[in-house]
């Protein structure tokens, strides 16, 4: 299989921006379409970018390219190949296509995107052309004597465009170099906020990020970029890649119901999640139900901020393992307190799960899943499946 490079002639507005950009003269046009050689394209980049409306983003995995004959004539992209990636990553930037395969790796299956999500951008910068971004916001979000320092990043990109989507990540690239003299590997972080930035309409994006202090077996210090970000000031420099993912993602209905798991950071997609439908479907009829869990409160990311979401907006269960007094409880375990909501959930043909956290996380609430469905006479292997093919079921665990 070959990666090919195209531009959907659906959405192109023939502006010649991407034409005027390549710097090899890989682009050309006549008066039907803009096209992309296949034997000159060198996959830089340097198109995407600038591109008004994304068409220029499309990558396909083909047994035989489309010639510019077949390119000219066509008024829509032809079908993906079914045996090309879903995740568009995967045809992409190798680094962030490792680090997407792991964290997925646990989904059971080859993920889908949601029917009704919005098109993701991504690789629109990559690490020999980053974006850089201004630190606007740096603070701590779990308690001062909490044993983990969680923050809160907001990271500005000024008048550079920098387009995400709820469940996107993007890559940190951090400064210096490793023992061995190559540069520090490039670390991912899910996106903490809304499509329209930390506050709507500014080109601004904000991040959950745990300090890491830990030395491995090897000698190895695992952390460098969590502790970089975490050290960060207000006014500092961070060069971003990305975007990345093209399967976890948010469905754009306001009628769907979602279903979130996560521990700690992971609940960084889901703070994005409720914010897209608190600001977008004040009248949605799709529920969010969260089952987040922590040690204790002071551990617990955004404990303050959640207390103060209507539960009409976010229907939240959080979940403690280390309460002073109180028997250990895990996601898993309220999810099974909460097993005939969870159950009449399932069986909605409109409800999304999406689970995310530390690796691991998947085994409990698979086991809850099974449970529950055993309970109330759903075939949960054949449900599993079914939502999974059709992109409604996603896990992404580190």
């Amino acid at each position: 299989m070959l990666k090919q490079h195209l531009i959907d002639p659906e959405i192109c507005i023939r502006c010649n921006t991407c034409e005027a950009t390549c710097p090899i003269g890989a682009i050309t046009h006549d008066a039907n379409n803009y096209v992309v050689d296949p034997g000159t394209c060198n996959f830089c980049m340097d198109c995407v970018a600038p591109c008004p409306t994304g068409s220029i983003d499309n990558w396909f995995m083909v047994a035989e390219p489309f010639d510019l004959d077949a390119q000219f004539s066509w008024q829509e992209l032809p079908p993906r190949p079914a045996d090309g990636p879903t995740e568009l990553a995967d045809a992409m930037d190798d680094e962030a296509a490792a680090l997407l395969a792991e964290a997925h790796a646990r989904a059971g299956g080859r993920a889908r995107a949601p029917a009704t999500a919005s098109k993701p951008r991504i690789n629109l910068f990559n690490r020999d052309n980053p974006a850089i971004a201004t630190v606007t916001g740096n603070v701590r979000i779990t308690a001062r004597d909490a044993e983990s320092d969680v923050r809160h990043l907001i990271l500005d990109f000024a008048t550079v465009p920098f387009p995400v989507l709820e469940g996107q990540s993007i890559g940190i690239l951090p400064p210096g170099t490793g023992a061995n003299g190559a540069p520090h590997a490039m670390r991912l972080y899910s996106i903490a906020s809304a499509r329209d930035g930390e506050r709507p309409n500014t080109n601004n994006l904000a991040l959950t990020v745990k300090r890491v202090r830990e030395i491995r077996e090897n000698g190895i210090f695992a952390g460098v970029a969590s502790n970089y970000l975490c050290d960060l000031e207000l006014g500092d420099k961070v060069r971003v890649v990305g975007p990345f993912g093209a399967t976890f993602l948010m469905p754009d209905d306001s009628d769907a119901d979602i279903v979130m798991i996560c521990t700690g950071t992971g609940a960084a997609p889901f703070r994005g999640f409720t914010e897209r439908r608190r600001r977008t479907s004040t009248a949605a009829r799709g529920r969010l139900l969260m089952f987040f869990g922590a040690r204790t409160p002071a551990e617990l990311p955004y404990f303050g901020p959640l207390q103060k979401v209507p539960r009409t907006v976010l229907d939240q269960e959080l979940v403690y393992s280390r309460m002073p007094g109180h028997a250990r409880e895990y996601v898993q375990d309220r999810m099974r307190a909460r097993a005939a909501d969870v159950a009449a959930l399932l069986r909605k043909p409109t409800t999304h799960v999406y689970i995310c956290g530390l690796r691991g996380l998947e085994d409990g609430v698979e086991a809850a899943f099974a449970d529950i469905t055993r309970q109330y006479g759903i075939d949960w292997p054949n449900l599993r499946a079914s939502m999974l093919a059709d992109g409604r079921y996603h896990a992404e665990t580190y």
